[in-house]
């Protein structure tokens, strides 16, 4: 896939990712791919930046077959190299021996896991990692801190997700992808929109009425949520605090 037969966006952003990786010395990149739309944009625009310097970790945990099917659909259409790393007997034994309350915050520990997976490879073959959160999630904070969160780069941070779906389509990406419900497949029947209590489409709009000041004909009920879910996950997005001593 060449930059020249999809839209500026697509190559814009391969350009930004192969200044990246140049600047770092770095020889290639390294993502997780759970079969969904955003690691899939990214996978593809990592392909059209470096080429077969490109590595797909496919790390199921208690996950839902059909993610790494998909995820393995995907790579064979782009043609992207892939690991299996089945990380369940890894998170099953770290959280038989830690504190816990049966809470999110096992839920989370799936993410943080996987990264420490994408780090251990991604240093090994000098490769960078790349997120694959969007705008979306960032604004609100649907990302796990030091989980999915935590990369070298950030490929389509900028785009909304109605953005990510129509790059999904300009590059060709297969229609079952595009079409499936987001989920993060952290638990059986978990879908993104559920989880948030609204369709993306609404969300989206939402974020572009708060970002813009534009509000007029948005649901005010709504506008608060999102408003408050922002709020809330403010620390996700800011640096560490760190004491500097007088």
């Amino acid at each position: 896939m060449s930059i020249e037969v999809v839209r500026p966006l697509a190559g814009q952003i391969s350009v930004w990712i192969q200044e990246r990786v140049r600047e770092a010395k770095a020889k290639g990149i390294v993502l997780g791919m759970s079969g969904g739309i955003d690691s899939s944009v990214v996978a593809a625009l990592a392909k059209m930046a470096c080429g077969n310097n490109v590595l797909g970790l496919i790390m199921p945990c208690h996950s839902n077959p059909r993610s790494a099917a998909d995820a393995q659909l995907v790579a064979r259409k782009l043609g992207i190299r892939t690991h299996i790393a089945d990380l369940t007997a890894a998170y099953d034994a770290l959280v038989s021996r830690i504190p816990h309350s049966e809470g999110i915050e096992l839920t989370n520990v799936r993410p943080r896991l996987r990264m420490t997976a994408l780090y251990c490879a991604a240093q090994a073959m000098n490769y960078l990692v790349a997120g694959t959160s969007n705008k979306t999630e960032r604004m609100i904070g649907y990302f796990t801190k030091w989980g999915d969160g935590a990369c070298d780069i950030m490929p389509i941070a900028g785009l909304y997700k109605h953005e990510v779906y129509q790059l999904a389509r300009d590059l060709d990406l297969p229609e079952e992808i595009i079409t499936k419900p987001p989920t993060a497949d952290l638990w059986e029947g978990q879908t993104d929109e559920k989880e948030i209590g609204m369709t993306y489409a609404e969300l989206d709009a939402v974020l572009q009425g708060i970002e813009t000041g534009e509000l007029a004909g948005l649901n005010p009920e709504s506008v608060n949520r999102v408003r408050k879910m922002i709020a809330s996950t403010e620390h996700k997005r800011c640096p560490i605090p760190m004491f500097e001593p007088a």
